[in-house]
């Protein structure tokens, strides 16, 4: 009889395993159909968002962040009158920031321009990954705020490594975990992402949290507008000629 259970307690175990079991391509296959599906997310080729970021104790910047295929970004904000860029036209990082100074455009600074680089990837870190010469590995489930997730591990190509947490149920980004190196030290950070809204039959995230890990001051990003495939002229991502 206690052979006879233990064999029924295996076979349904492995009856079991195979129909709970997520593999790593079917995981991101929901991840894309979550956002709208393959072929909305690639006819897409500009982004403009706009919104508010918090600064400080009490002080928020408004923000214009334009995105452009294939790896192309501009952010610009204001604060108290005086507007700041970072941009990146496919291969020069460059900055202008009056707060500090500064009148005329200058090359982003080595760590700035590494991680401008991997904010500019149009799709993200995921999407054609192998073709980026990503790494992504499906570590198992874990859980965010009590909720379970979709834990995968990204080694991006220049060696940085992403956490990305995807919400078990609707497949979308709720967290990401980052392990950078800034000026020969690692540094951690970390992302809340939340606020999913439908723009033009896609989802995108219109509220973010970011900062270091472990550390309770974060910057707050809340989206008002998002704009799709509006008229952007590579003029704006390139750095201005000093006269």
């Amino acid at each position: 009889m206690f052979r006879k259970i233990l064999a029924g307690l295996a076979l349904a175990a492995l009856v079991a395993v195979p129909a709970s079991a997520q593999t790593l391509d079917e995981v991101l296959a929901k991840n894309y159909k979550a956002l709208g599906g393959l072929d909305k997310i690639k006819a897409v080729q500009t982004i403009r968002m706009t919104g508010t970021m918090t600064v400080g104790p009490g002080m928020e910047a408004p923000f214009i962040l334009e995105q452009k295929r294939p790896n192309l970004a501009r952010m610009e904000f204001t604060i108290q009158g005086m507007t700041g860029v970072q941009a990146y036209d496919g291969k020069v990082g460059w900055q202008l920031m009056p707060f500090q100074g500064r009148k005329d455009p200058e090359p982003l600074p080595e760590d700035a321009m590494r991680q401008m680089e991997e904010q500019s990837d149009f799709d993200g870190p995921l999407m054609d990954y192998k073709a980026k010469g990503n790494t992504v590995e499906l570590v198992g489930k874990d859980k965010v705020e009590g909720s379970d997730v979709y834990k995968l591990k990204v080694t991006l190509k220049n060696g940085d490594l992403l956490y990305i947490y995807l919400d078990a149920d609707q497949y979308l980004e709720v967290r990401t975990e980052s392990k950078t190196s800034v000026r020969g030290t690692d540094v951690e950070g970390e992302s809340t992402i939340g606020d999913y809204k439908e723009v033009g039959g896609l989802m995108f995230p219109h509220a973010m949290e970011q900062g270091q890990k472990d550390n309770p001051q974060k910057m707050k990003m809340t989206i008002n507008k998002i704009e799709l495939n509006v008229p952007i002229d590579d003029a704006r991502f390139k750095m201005p000629v000093v006269k």
